[in-house]
């Protein structure tokens, strides 16, 4: 078992290692891009499915409470949260449809979009980010493997170079914490 957990650290290591040489410059692309958007009183909209939709709530929570300052409270939604509407539109329109009408009812022009999917072709994520560019907003995607169909369709594409859904998923909440991080100490001094 010793060996077991030893490895995967090791594998986890391994990934980060991959985006600290591949990903840093798309990472600051996303801070720059996130900055001006709160900077500029707009909000963040994060979805993505299953482990992503936690993951959105995560750094949404992260945004709107605090990281390391005490500060205002900064404007970001998980579109996963709403089961209500999540349902809703399952039923009534296909679950493809689930974060691309919330896009249409809930964003504006000069928001922010980030698309979650550790395969980048999460049908419902690559809908919604759609809506998302017709409305003007910047998007961001996180994904994994070879960025699917997700990474190149958004303005800003950080890949975590690897197969492995877990690692992952533990490199795109590095890189939220990244993102709320720079962004609270930038704009709350």
């Amino acid at each position: 078992m010793k060996k077991n957990i030893e490895n995967i650290i090791k594998s986890s290591i391994e990934t980060k290692n991959a985006l600290l040489e591949k990903e840093v410059a798309n990472i600051e692309n996303a801070v720059r891009a996130i900055q001006k958007c709160v900077g500029g009183g707009k909000k963040i909209l994060i979805f993505g499915n299953g482990g992503s939709a936690a993951d959105s709530q995560h750094i949404a929570a992260e945004f709107v409470g605090r990281f390391r300052l005490e500060r205002k409270a900064m404007p970001a939604l998980a579109l996963t949260t709403n089961t209500s509407s999540l349902t809703a539109l399952s039923n009534d329109y296909g679950y493809e449809i689930t974060f691309k009408r919330q896009v249409e009812a809930l964003a504006d022009k000069g928001d922010v979009a980030v698309a979650i999917s550790t395969s980048g072709n999460a049908r419902n994520v690559i809908e919604a980010v759609k809506a998302a560019k017709q409305k003007g907003l910047t998007t961001i995607a996180l994904t994994g493997k070879d960025g699917g169909v997700l990474g190149p369709l958004c303005d800003i594409s950080i890949v975590v170079g690897s197969h492995d859904t877990a690692r992952i998923q533990e490199a795109h909440i590095l890189i939220g914490h990244i993102m709320v991080e720079i962004v609270e100490s930038n704009l709350f001094k």
